[in-house]
């Protein structure tokens, strides 16, 4: 079968490879319709988490159609169209039973201390093969697949599996509750999902700050208050567009490839840090290979975390998904911990969370798919991949799609741009969702 595979920092490559077989009485193979590429992909091509081994099939986002099941597997069967959440729990233990399938003690196989697993990741985060591929294998399938109705799309569906339920349990972290002003902190895939996120969980007023034109478009499109940080201070933007006192709830969704602003009065102060972001960089991302503009880690690893503490009030509370993997050591602790503020973070709970994003996509209250702004061939993938990374004008998400019986395409779910929290805001266009 196809599938994009890692071969080392700065080199992935579409390449052939075995079918993926059951393995467990609690597996089951899913033919693979539409696949996604997440900004989480691109940390291990940029070099910015480590631990991946040569070979690994990359990708954590998927919809597909049931192929086979173990003989543990009582809820599906073959024929039956799915999502993938994105990390992988047991359903059984203490944890998966609270709801924090992130922190499952079994998934792991380095044990009850080792961790988050998730697909298409590193050695300590399970060593899964990923989902950019024709057919996956999918363990401890009855509780790691989630049915979808005919009701919801392979566009809509496939971004059920990480980028919205990231976004809403950000939103959740940051404890986003009516009437709140909230800052977003990014404005790729998960920012903006995190507009439609928070705006579903009461918030009042939504700020979403970031320096890429297209990203902040897509924002305004939303009715988010957009600030570029290349034009002038976010920290105080903020404050100006508060009164001075500052958002209620920041919920940070870049994490460790953080951009240093490029120009404006910001860039001014960040010159200032330079050599402190190049130590943080190098420790960040020691083996990094760039070639040319493509697979730079962010230089300043730091930035979005610091801006959040100063941009917060009194009091406030931060919810940080952007992925800070476990060698970046540098947090403004001593501001937070001088404001009060409720710091949270981590993995998201997937399982927890996607079944009632899949209800609300097939009831029409919501409709995720604008945001996929790129459907590349397979074939393409390589080069899409280089364009995401770069952040070019309308690559803000890129969705695979893989095609075969069972394929529901962009625009063919009921309620397909309709919902009041679209990405592309109410009313919104699909129409962005079939670039090439």
């Amino acid at each position: 079968m196809k599938a994009v595979v890692w071969h080392a920092i700065g080199d992935i490559r579409l390449d052939d490879v075995p079918e993926p077989k059951i393995q467990d009485r609690y597996d089951a193979v899913v033919r693979i319709t539409a696949s996604a590429i997440c900004g989480t992909d691109l940390h291990f091509v940029r070099g910015t988490m480590p631990g991946m081994a040569p070979g690994r099939i990359l990708g954590h986002e998927a919809v597909g159609v049931v192929e086979e099941v173990g003989s543990g597997v009582r809820d599906f069967r073959p024929g039956d169209r799915v999502v993938v959440p994105s990390t992988v729990g047991c359903g059984s233990c203490s944890y998966c039973r609270a709801g924090y399938y992130a922190q499952c003690d079994r998934a792991n196989p380095g044990g009850p201390q080792a961790g988050t697993v998730f697909f298409g990741g590193p050695e300590a985060a399970g060593g899964l093969d990923g989902l950019q591929a024709q057919y996956a294998r999918v363990p401890y399938a009855h509780v790691g697949l989630v049915p979808l109705p005919d009701t919801v799309d392979d566009a809509q569906g496939v971004l059920l599996s990480d980028i919205y339920p990231t976004a809403w349990f950000g939103a959740r972290l940051a404890e986003i509750g009516t009437g709140d002003t909230v800052a977003i902190l990014g404005g790729g895939p998960v920012g903006q999902a995190a507009v439609a996120c928070a705006r579903l969980q009461g918030a009042g007023r939504i700020i979403l700050v970031d320096g890429v034109p297209g990203r902040l478009d897509l924002a305004a499109r939303q009715h988010a208050e957009v600030v570029d940080f290349n034009a002038e201070d976010p920290v105080e933007a903020i404050r100006e567009l508060t009164g001075g006192i500052g958002v209620d709830r920041v919920v940070d969704a870049v994490g460790v490839d953080a951009q240093r602003p490029a120009r404006g009065p910001a860039a001014e102060q960040a010159a200032g840090r330079a050599e402190q972001d190049e130590r943080e960089r190098a420790r960040a991302a020691p083996d990094a290979r760039p070639s040319g503009d493509t697979w730079v880690p962010g230089d300043a690893p730091s930035q979005a975390a610091r801006w959040a503490v100063r941009a917060v009030a009194k009091a406030g509370t931060i919810g940080t998904v952007g992925v800070y993997p476990p060698r970046v050591e540098t947090y403004p602790f001593g501001e937070a911990f001088m404001k009060n503020l409720t710091l949270k973070s981590g993995n998201c709970n997937h399982r927890a969370i996607v079944p009632h994003l899949v209800s609300l996509v097939a009831a029409g209250a919501l409709d995720p798919s604008p945001l996929a702004t790129r459907w590349p061939a397979v074939e393409d993938v390589i080069e899409a991949y280089a364009s995401f990374d770069r952040r070019e004008q309308g690559w803000t998400k890129v969705a695979l799609d893989f095609g075969g019986e069972g394929r529901m395409p962009p625009a063919s779910g009921e309620h397909a741009g309709s919902g009041a929290a679209t990405t592309a805001g109410a009313g919104g266009t699909r129409a962005a969702g079939q670039g090439g």
